[in-house]
């Protein structure tokens, strides 16, 4: 079966229930207010318990934020103007503005995969080729980018508390990007200055940072994994399809059930590329009624570690190797 196929075998999963859409946001919502509200009160009993459930608390924040995905692909709702902010309103919650974003992740799912298109709503990738190019300085440039630290440390805070603030990318857009970046930004000051003054610098500090921060992490952990490892794909502009570059350019991150929930079935990538219209809630449908599909791209949470190690697309064994990989080929 070719991968064009599948876009069309996949439409009927397409249409949104919208009980349980309903229900999948007050499940999400509901315990991430009750567990922020538990996290302040523990600031009279210990910091640390407080701090402890900002941590638990970042993943309803990292589903919220998938129900904020959805919504940016029309997923969620049949109305999409109600979809619509309903993600601008979990778009305040996550820092980010969802009008911009949006645009940016639809270029994305328009270019994945593309080493002619690089550049837009992906992690910097070089080909092997490309890295030797460069000089040390460079070269020295592209590996702090891709160390680890770098790439799930500092990018995680200057994307969601620097970058979302102004709406990089799209700054000759127009003027709904404008509105967007600073009604967030007006909102997220509300909620800030509204917090420092009943709670003072603790809940901001150890509640509300500690939440949003850790969930840009895990956030840009999926996002790393669902593209970069070993037998993903890329492909120049001639030989490249967005039906390949779905399939076969994007994981089945196969996580524990716990895990699958609190992240919104994302991991379950490869068919999202192939119709991201479908509702995050019906994407285990898909892999009960297609075996063949929850086989593909298949990488389990143990070997997901290993993909940290990868850097460089190596445009003739069409892998995506480690730098020390890179080293043998040229010896």
């Amino acid at each position: 079966m070719q991968p064009s196929d599948w876009t069309r075998i996949l439409a009927k999963y397409r249409e949104p229930n919208h009980s349980r859409s309903i229900f999948e946001v007050a499940v999400t919502l509901a315990p991430f207010i009750v567990i922020w509200a538990l996290a302040w009160w523990s600031l009279s009993v210990s910091a640390w318990l407080a701090l402890a459930l900002a941590v638990a608390n970042s993943t309803f924040l990292v589903r919220l934020f998938m129900i904020q995905h959805d919504c940016g692909h029309g997923a969620f709702f049949k109305n999409r103007k109600v979809g619509d902010w309903l993600g601008r309103f979990i778009g305040v919650l996550t820092l980010t503005p969802y009008d911009v974003w949006r645009r940016n992740h639809a270029m994305h799912h328009a270019t994945t995969g593309n080493l002619d298109h690089r550049g837009t709503g992906d992690l910097p990738t070089l080909t092997v080729r490309e890295y030797r190019a460069k000089s040390w300085v460079g070269r020295a440039l592209y590996r702090l980018v891709r160390n680890p630290l770098f790439l799930f440390g500092v990018v995680p805070f200057y994307t969601f508390f620097l970058q979302n603030r102004l709406p990089i990318g799209v700054m000759r857009g127009g003027w709904r990007y404008w509105i967007s970046a600073q009604g967030t930004n007006l909102c997220v000051a509300a909620i800030v200055g509204v917090l420092f003054w009943l709670g003072g610098l603790k809940v901001v500090l150890l509640i509300f940072l500690p939440t949003v921060f850790l969930a840009a992490v895990v956030g840009m952990w999926l996002f790393y994994i669902q593209h970069q490892f070993e037998d993903t794909v890329w492909d120049r502009d001639g030989d490249w399809t967005i039906q390949d570059a779905a399939l076969h350019g994007s994981s089945h991150y196969d996580l524990p059930a716990v895990l699958r929930w609190l992240t919104g079935n994302i991991g379950v990538h490869h068919v999202h590329h192939l119709a991201s219209r479908i509702p995050f809630y019906r994407l285990p449908e898909v892999m009960r009624d297609h075996d063949v599909l929850a086989q593909s791209q298949r990488i389990t949470l143990w070997e997901s570690f290993k993909c940290a190690r990868l850097h460089l697309w190596d445009e003739e064994s069409r892998k995506l190797l480690s730098f020390a990989a890179a080293r043998r080929l040229a010896a």
